[in-house]
């Protein structure tokens, strides 16, 4: 099923190289290889690939700048990284560039390779394409969990806690952003022998801001595979549902049929909620978290309730009001972790 397709190799290791090219070349692939970075934009010049496999660990041009220069020059290029356990930021670093998979070497099983060339190869192929790292992990249309490889990616990274956590801090977004008048801030402390708390939002395009968090560490030793489901979830949903549906209690309804679908995900503490900067309110829903929103106006508390995984789709949502400024949302039940955001409005 991979006869005739072309794949680029990207990796200074010649015997890991000539390894993946000898296999895919029994599996019927034309390969073409490249040592460096800089050798691999060469190759992509003379011919686009079916799907081109990098490592991060390069000289001369290093995987990730040469992620980049891909993402930006060929963008309908599908990549798969490889990489060690040790470079984890790496790799959510180069998922946030749409990164379609990554692999961590040591390949044991030479046959995950060709389940991920054909799951993104598959992906590519379907009404799913570009959706990036999150259609390898969910079907959403089906609103099931692909398997394929999954179950690999979640036994690697149980074996590897610190692997785990270097990929949730790597997938967490910029510290501060904005759109027209208003600015998003976070801060965070949290200890660092736990599995970290992960923070993911969106601009849409009227005006409001969609966001979620969730504590991996109450997940126990499925927290951050059922982390990066409900990152797959969250990013497909405001896709291809946030325009119709429009709806928090949609998003987790989503969210947690997936959980139960899944086979792998536990009950995990989260929040919820979508800033309307057009007329300053928050509609937030707990699942599990509690928070505290404090403005000029005074202060309004948000309960928590049952945790997402236990019906929380059935959690009521809480309308809260900012003042003019803007105010700070600090949330709580997080264990050894602190959390703030602040929206406030420039000039």
């Amino acid at each position: 099923m991979l006869e005739d397709k072309d794949v680029l190799i990207v990796e200074d290791d010649p015997v890991f190289r000539t390894m993946l090219s000898g296999f895919l070349i029994s599996q019927g692939c034309r390969v073409r290889e490249a040592e460096n970075g800089l050798e691999g934009l060469q190759a992509l010049r003379e011919g686009m690939p079916d799907i081109l496999l990098c490592d991060l660990a390069m000289p001369v041009l290093t995987g990730m700048e040469f992620v980049e220069e891909v993402s930006l020059q060929y963008p309908m290029v599908p990549i798969i990284v490889i990489s060690g356990t040790g470079n984890m930021s790496d790799v959510a670093a180069a998922l946030r560039h749409g990164v379609k998979d990554f692999l961590i070497k040591p390949l044991d099983n030479i046959m995950v390779l060709k389940s991920a060339i054909m799951s993104v190869l598959k992906s590519e192929d379907s009404v799913t394409e570009n959706h990036g790292f999150s259609s390898q992990w969910v079907n959403i249309d089906e609103e099931t969990v692909v398997d394929e490889e999954l179950e690999w990616h979640i036994e690697e990274l149980k074996a590897n806690p610190r692997a785990a956590r270097e990929l949730l801090l790597g997938l967490m977004p910029e510290t501060q952003s904005s759109l027209g008048d208003w600015q998003l801030n976070y801060c965070v402390l949290q200890a660092t022998d736990v599995q970290p708390v992960l923070l993911d939002y969106t601009w849409l395009i009227d005006g409001r801001l969609a966001f979620y968090l969730v504590d991996s560490a109450t997940g126990g030793d499925n927290g951050t595979a059922t982390t990066l489901l409900i990152r797959a979830f969250f990013n497909d949903y405001l896709r291809t549902r946030m325009g119709d549906q429009n709806t928090i209690s949609g998003l987790i309804k989503l969210i947690e049929k997936g959980m139960r679908h899944s086979g792998y995900a536990s009950p995990i503490k989260a929040i919820f909620g979508i800033f309307d900067v057009t007329d300053r309110t928050l509609n937030i829903a707990s699942a599990g978290l509690s928070a505290r929103l404090q403005t000029s106006d005074g202060e309004q508390v948000v309960k928590a309730q049952p945790w997402l995984g236990n019906q929380a789709s059935k959690n009521e949502s809480v309308s809260l009001k900012f003042a003019e400024s803007g105010g700070r949302l600090s949330l709580s039940e997080m264990g050894s972790a602190s959390f703030s955001l602040t929206f406030k409005r420039k000039g």
